[in-house]
């Protein structure tokens, strides 16, 4: 009976002891939820600030803001080349910088037709010659350059790990996304600086979030890309100047386009690229970071939510499958 009442005894004081504990972790869970709840609140206010609000709400005229021309380089990307588009669309004129003339020549005529801007291609091929900036500046003298926009080269989506890469391709992969950019940025900032107002925007990728095996030359020229975005808006932002980092996720290829067997669910989350840039062009002043699309926002937000081992280790298993 002893033995009983003492089996009792310690059933109700290891009882006692774990229910101040119990409490303890019940608190320390309530507010671990609700952080979290605060978090998913706060990351869906800024999904409606940046993506929605911004197409809503009444805006000042983008030449007003920011000015009346704008550069495009690497315009023979689809990305960049719908973008253009959006800025001749709000009565932008275009400035064309690329190493083939034939590549944007016809774009180039097809805006000023639509939309009455004015246009201008101007040849520069900095791997062949180092004076190629000079053309650029004769094209830019006495113009309100408001808009800088620079788009990495589609090229570096392609699967190739580092060693498959042909040395003189390397060199000019950097060359174009790195040194090229960072150039045309110096070209363009001091005529920004002096009237105190302009927009710097680099298109570059999601890929610069985590690293890719067998993308490589693509995480790191776009982790650049989007990095020298972010600093260099801390640098220029106190004189009037927004500079933007686009970070994309996949957009559909010309070949996607002319396809008619792409799902709903695919073209949702691999917009075409006026698509994509009708809503990135809203989020220019509004955010210096982002997808510049809604539902690349959320994809965004599920991929920071898995470890990045865990994202190392599908990536892995999805290629060796594929």
């Amino acid at each position: 009976m002893a033995a009983v009442d003492s089996f009792q005894f310690l059933l109700r004081e290891m009882s006692r002891w774990c229910r101040s504990y119990c409490d303890t972790l019940a608190l320390v869970g309530a507010v671990y939820a609700a952080s979290r709840a605060v978090v998913l609140l706060r990351g869906c206010c800024s999904v409606v600030r940046v993506h929605f609000l911004p197409r809503v709400l009444p805006s000042q005229k983008l030449t007003r803001r920011y000015g009346d021309w704008a550069v495009i380089y690497g315009a023979s990307e689809p990305v960049a080349g719908a973008y253009a588009e959006e800025l001749a669309r709000n009565g932008v004129s275009i400035i064309f910088v690329s190493q083939d003339q034939t590549s944007v020549r016809d774009a180039a005529a097809c805006l000023s037709q639509s939309y009455g801007v004015e246009t201008l291609v101007v040849l520069a091929d900095f791997s062949l010659d180092p004076a190629a900036s000079d053309a650029i500046k004769d094209a830019m003298r006495g113009k309100d350059i408001g808009f800088l926009v620079t788009c990495v080269d589609e090229a570096l989506a392609s699967s190739q790990s580092l060693v498959e890469i042909p040395e003189q391709s390397l060199l000019d992969l950097v060359n174009k996304n790195v040194a090229v950019a960072s150039l045309m940025a110096r070209l363009v900032l001091p005529g920004m600086v002096e009237r105190s107002r302009g927009a710097v925007v680099n298109i570059s990728s999601g890929a610069c979030c985590r690293p890719l095996p067998g993308r490589v030359a693509l995480t790191a020229s776009t982790g650049y890309l989007d990095h020298f975005s972010r600093a260099l808006h801390l640098e220029y932002s106190g004189k009037g100047i927004f500079v933007q980092s686009l970070i994309p996720f996949q957009i559909a290829s010309s070949k996607q386009r002319l396809s008619t067997s792409t799902s709903s669910c695919e073209g949702w989350f691999e917009p075409d690229p006026a698509v994509y840039a009708h809503h990135a062009i809203s989020t220019l002043g509004v955010s210096t970071r982002t997808t510049g699309y809604w539902p690349h926002t959320l994809q965004y937000g599920l991929m920071r939510c898995v470890p990045e081992w865990i994202w190392v280790l599908g990536s892995r298993v999805l290629i060796s499958i594929t």
